[in-house]
């Protein structure tokens, strides 16, 4: 297994996208022209640079044969789905099953989601029996690309790891460890590497809220970056909202240009869904900006006001905002009701 690359596209045509009886089962619906395939795979390429993880090829360990896609696919209004697209002569040989696990031992053990899903159309009985195999519990149904899909949910809990997978994700040993309440004062001293301000805000002079999580990534046993949130119920236009704000993303500076921050952020999005929140919300310096908008969030144009230990005030920083259901916008204020994070 190894990310799906653009030059998969031939193989990826003749296994999956030019069969019309594994087509017929995904919400992407028929599809049979070379250049179909080549969209998916460029889709696949900027899935895997915009949050760390994503679709695989799978081939055959001793003959390179292509066989299908398996992998990890962020959903914005869903989660994170597990889903695979096997060519009809791999199918009933067990490849779902073995991808299927070395994706899950991806997500909970080196990524630490708190959740993953798949949705499958309700006729399709043989991937509903590879996801009970696999652990997946029923979890009601969902809209998707207008078609009516079951709902099935991963927890870490009752997810055996993989065996036998040779999986390539490029992530070399980063692991993410996600721990309850604000980070350890050394791990945040080793990622500052002496900077005195690296979040660029020491001159505004504000109090900020300690984070209620923390998600720490680390490779080779040294932490690399990290992301702080906590949730609290906001006010959108005067009336509550149950809101995750996000703050203290920090990377180390050599290991800066990796995409490092992009999987931190990506995997804190889903633990504030997990949460329960409805929306997630960050005050950035504008440099940040176009990071956040290449990962889906967008900026806000209302007022943010925020508390300090001399009463309330509007925030000087740039506010992005990533929904996770579908609340309506501001149009006239949010207040953060409380510190800013």
């Amino acid at each position: 297994m190894e990310p799906i690359r653009r030059g998969d596209s031939d193989d990826l045509f003749e296994a999956v996208v030019s069969q019309d009886g594994v087509m017929r089962w995904l919400a992407t619906g028929r599809a049979d022209s070379r250049s179909a395939a080549r969209a998916m795979c460029d889709d696949h390429v900027a899935h895997w640079t915009r949050h760390g993880y994503g679709d695989f090829a799978v081939r055959d360990a001793a003959t390179h044969a292509f066989l299908g896609r398996v992998g990890l696919r962020n959903r914005a209004r869903h989660g994170v789905d597990l889903g695979f697209a096997l060519q009809p002569l791999a199918q009933g040989r067990g490849i779902a099953g073995e991808a299927g696990r070395a994706c899950l031992d991806l997500a909970f053990r080196r990524l630490s989601l708190p959740a993953v899903f798949a949705f499958v159309l309700p006729d399709n009985t043989a991937s509903i029996a590879v996801l009970r195999r696999l652990g997946a519990q029923a979890d009601g149904t969902v809209q998707s690309r207008c078609l009516h899909c079951l709902r099935f949910r991963f927890d870490p809990a009752g997810t055996a790891a993989a065996e036998h997978v040779a999986v390539d994700d490029g992530g070399a040993d980063l692991q993410l460890i996600h721990v309850l309440g604000p980070g350890s004062p050394s791990d945040e001293a080793a990622l500052r590497d002496g900077l005195p301000d690296p979040f660029g805000v020491n001159g505004l002079a504000l109090v900020w809220d300690d984070k209620q999580h923390t998600l720490t990534a680390v490779s080779e046993g040294r932490p690399v970056a990290s992301a702080g949130w906590l949730l609290r119920d906001m006010a959108f236009d005067g009336s509550p909202r149950r809101t995750a704000g996000l703050g203290g993303v920090l990377v180390h500076p050599a290991h800066r240009g990796q995409g490092i921050a992009r999987t931190v952020i990506s995997v804190a999005v889903e633990h504030a869904r997990a949460a329960g929140a409805e929306t997630m919300i960050l005050l950035c310096r504008p440099d940040l900006v176009p990071l956040y908008a290449q990962l889906g969030w967008s900026r806000l144009s209302v007022p943010v006001t925020f508390q300090q230990p001399d009463g309330a005030r509007t925030s000087p920083l740039t506010t992005m905002i990533y929904d996770l259901a579908v609340p309506p916008r501001p149009t006239i204020s949010v207040d953060l009701r409380g510190l800013p994070f």
